[in-house]
């Protein structure tokens, strides 16, 4: 059913929030959150201090992955009760890798208009910057914290062509940067941190180049991660030219023998002796 963004009734916003630099911000959000009668908030400790700056006072509610659900209800009542509300994370576009959705799902079934602003969010300026293709492109968000959930995610992900988008924090990036490589070969990357604040930095190369230079990993990074141009047709080609095309990409011809032998479904040693001409 088709709903008016527009129409004068209450209206839930999602607005984002600067990630870094605080000029990134929209006049609209700013005066957004003027307007609505309460915002929910990730953690009303930053949001306030945004505020602040932006010389605003507003009634906060906190909104996170632990009372989210809990909250359904209060942003009903205001609603119900004529009011516009507005709802935040602490650095970006809320949904986005936080909180949001819980909220916004409700409201959307309970036929109110929820409105989402254009405005920062860490993943679009890390692929613009990357030197990867662009498009088409897939937003994957944080892999799984546990090593093998993590590889499970990684290998159903590695037959995907577009440009993949990961976020990781920093005690965990070398870890899932040691796992793609296993998983997904030595493929082009780039990696952002600490995105429009002072210290931005970019790294790009391949998986294994990276890893060198990322000695003591600090800030938020979002990975960028070039697709599987590997993928083949595996009864139109021959072992030989199925290794060739991963080595093409810059793995290694140990690493591409193995990765072979997982999309073929095979051990290893068989890709190997194929390649090789061995027992032939």
């Amino acid at each position: 059913m088709s709903q008016k963004s527009y129409n004068g009734t209450p209206t839930v916003y999602l607005i984002p929030t600067p990630i870094g630099n605080m000029e990134d911000i929209t006049l609209r959000a700013i005066n957004l959150l003027k307007e609505v009668e309460v915002v929910f908030s990730e953690d009303t400790r930053v949001t306030g201090l945004l505020l602040q700056n932006l010389n605003i006072k507003k009634k906060l509610i906190a909104n996170h992955e632990y009372n989210e659900t809990e909250n359904k209800e209060k942003i009903i009542d205001y609603l119900n009760n004529g009011y516009s509300v507005g709802i935040v994370t602490d650095r970006g576009t809320p949904i986005i890798s936080d909180p949001g959705y819980t909220l916004a799902e409700h409201v959307i079934s309970q036929g109110y208009n929820v409105v989402g602003l254009p405005g920062a969010t860490a993943l679009i300026p890390a692929l613009i910057m990357s030197g990867l293709s662009p498009s088409p492109f897939l937003f994957y968000g944080f892999l799984n914290s546990k090593q093998q959930k993590r590889e499970k995610e990684l290998e159903e992900l590695n037959n995907v062509k577009a440009t993949m988008i990961f976020y990781e924090s920093p005690h965990r990036i070398q870890k899932t940067l040691n796992d793609m490589l296993k998983i997904l070969g030595n493929r082009k990357i780039s990696i952002s941190r600490e995105i429009s604040k002072k210290f931005e930095e970019v790294y790009r190369g391949t998986i294994s180049e990276v890893l060198l230079e990322l000695s003591e990993p600090k800030g938020e990074f979002v990975i960028i991660v070039s697709g599987n141009k590997s993928v083949i047709n595996y009864d139109s080609v021959s072992v030989i030219e199925h290794v060739n095309a991963f080595i093409k990409e810059g793995n290694s011809v140990s690493d591409s023998i193995g990765l072979v032998a997982k999309q073929r479904n095979v051990s290893k040693k068989e890709i190997y002796n194929e390649y090789h001409g061995i027992n032939k």
